[in-house]
C-alpha cells in the first residue's frame, strides 16, 4: 500500500476563525485567485475530487471550481491548531506535532537581529553583513546585490516568519561555503528558536540577479517523533520530495529527494509512483513554488497556472495508483496573492483524501491538521498516532 501526500505550499482555502490577531482577517487563497481569474480557476481535476466541496464548507463557491455532486475524493477542511502561519508549524502539524507557542519573529525593521548575534555571527563566521531587516528576498538581492559584490558581506535578512535568511552571489561566496556559514548561524540561532535559517544563492549582475536552485533550509530540531518517525519505526518506507527533508532535517525518513521547484518534483512522484515495491511507503511531497515563487509576490495568474500545473498532473497518478492506495491534497498554510503585504496568511487549508476504488464522503471542518498524520497510520494499520482525530470514512 502506498500513501502519497501533496502539499501545495500555501494554499489555503479561508480565513481562520483567529486570523485577525494575525492581520488577516478576510484572506482566502483559493477564493480570490478563483474570483480574479476570467471565467475562474482552471482546476477541472480538483474539481473532480472535491475542492469546490471543500470550499463551500466554510460557505464559499469557487468560480470555476465549484462543488460536484459525487467528489472522487473524501472532502474537507483543517484548522491549523498551532499558533503561527509559517511552513515548518504547518508541516509540523500535518506530520502530527502541536506547537504550544509559535516561532519568534524579528522585528521588521533595521536592525532586524539583536546586537549580540550579529556579533556572534561575525566572530564564528568572520563576515561581516549587509541588510538586517525584513525584505522580499528578490527585493533585497537588487537592492543590495552589488554591495555584497563589492564587500563579500553576505546579505542576511528576514521576513514575517521565523527565519534568518543568508543570500549570497555564487561567484562571491561559494554554494559550500554559504552552506557552512548557515550551519554556524543555525547554531547560533538555536537559543532564539528561530525556525529556520535558509541559503539563499543567486547569481547574475547588478539589475539581473536571479535566484538560482540550490536554497538550502536548516530548521530548529524538532521536539520530538512525527508521522514519519511513527511510520519508519513501524516498517512504512519513508520518502520525501522537494523541501521536507530540509523542514524535517531529514528525521524519520528513509529516502530524501531534495527536487527543486513543482516540475521537477511533480516528475519524482510520478516516478515513484510508477514503481512497484512489496513494502508500504508514505511519500510526502512539497511543491513550493505556489508560495515561494507566486504568492510572495502577489502573482494571481502565475499562483493559478502553477495549481493547474499540478492539477494537470492528478490523472497520471490516479492512474499510477492501486486499488486501495492513498493521495491526500491539502497545505500548509496561506498565502493569498491579493491580499495587503508579501506574507503568509492565516487560514484553513484543504483536504482532499482519495482512496483508489473508495467513494468519497465530507469529511467536515477538522479542529487540527494532525487529524491527517492519525489517519495515516489508520491507513497503514499500525498504532495510532499520538495526536488527532479520526476520519469517519
Amino acid at each position: 500500500m502506498r500513501a502519497t501526500v501533496l502539499v501545495i505550499d500555501s494554499f489555503g482555502i479561508g480565513a481562520l476563525p483567529d486570523a485577525d490577531k494575525y492581520g488577516d482577517a478576510g484572506s482566502n487563497t483559493a477564493l480570490h485567485i478563483s474570483e480574479n481569474i476570467p471565467g475562474g480557476a482552471n482546476w477541472p481535476n480538483l474539481m473532480k475530487l472535491g475542492l469546490g466541496n471543500a470550499s463551500m464548507l466554510l460557505g464559499n463557491d469557487l468560480p470555476g471550481c465549484p462543488a460536484v455532486d459525487k467528489p472522487l475524493a473524501s472532502w474537507g477542511v483543517m484548522n491549523e491548531a498551532s499558533p503561527g502561519k509559517d511552513t515548518t508549524t504547518g508541516h509540523w502539524e500535518l506530520a502530527g506535532i502541536i506547537l504550544d507557542k509559535a516561532f519568534p519573529v524579528f522585528p521588521a525593521e533595521y536592525p532586524s537581529f539583536p546586537p549580540e548575534l550579529i556579533e556572534a555571527f561575525k566572530k564564528e563566521t568572520g563576515r561581516d553583513i549587509i541588510g538586517n531587516k525584513a525584505a522580499s528576498g528578490t527585493a533585497i538581492i537588487e537592492e543590495l546585490g552589488e554591495e555584497h559584490m563589492n564587500t563579500g558581506s553576505p546579505i542576511c535578512y528576514t521576513s514575517a516568519d521565523s527565519v534568518f535568511q543568508i543570500a549570497a552571489h555564487e561567484d562571491i561566496i561559494p554554494v559550500d561555503e554559504l552552506y557552512r556559514i548557515c550551519e554556524i548561524t543555525r547554531k547560533l540561532c538555536d537559543p532564539y528558536m528561530v525556525g529556520r535559517i535558509i541559503a539563499r544563492p543567486f547569481e547574475g549582475s547588478p539589475g539581473n540577479f536571479v535566484r538560482t536552485s540550490r536554497r538550502h533550509d536548516y530548521s530548529i530540531a524538532l521536539p520530538g517523533d512525527s508521522i514519519l518517525d511513527h511510520l519508519s519505526s513501524n516498517g512504512v518506507k519513508t520518502t520525501a520530495v522537494g523541501k521536507i527533508g530540509d523542514i524535517f532535517n531529514q528525521q524519520g525518513i528513509d529516502k530524501s529527494w531534495p527536487d527543486k521547484g513543482n516540475p521537477a518534483c511533480l516528475d519524482r512522484t510520478a516516478e515513484l509512483l510508477s514503481k512497484k515495491d512489496d513494502k508500504d511507503e508514505f511519500i510526502f511531497v512539497n511543491l513550493v513554488d505556489t508560495d515561494m515563487i507566486y504568492g510572495h509576490r502577489r502573482d494571481i495568474q502565475g499562483y493559478h497556472d502553477a495549481v493547474k500545473a499540478v492539477d494537470d498532473r492528478l490523472p497520471e497518478f490516479i492512474n499510477l495508483m492501486d486499488a486501495g492506495d492513498l493521495l491526500v491534497i491539502t497545505a500548509d498554510h496561506g498565502c493569498d496573492p491579493s491580499f495587503k503585504g508579501t506574507d503568509h496568511t492565516r487560514e484553513h487549508v484543504p483536504l482532499l483524501y482519495y482512496i483508489k476504488g473508495k467513494d468519497g464522503v465530507e469529511l467536515g471542518i477538522r479542529e487540527s491538521f494532525t487529524d491527517l498524520s492519525l489517519n495515516l497510520t489508520i491507513f497503514f494499520s499500525v498504532e495510532p498516532f499520538k495526536e488527532g482525530n479520526f476520519f469517519a470514512l
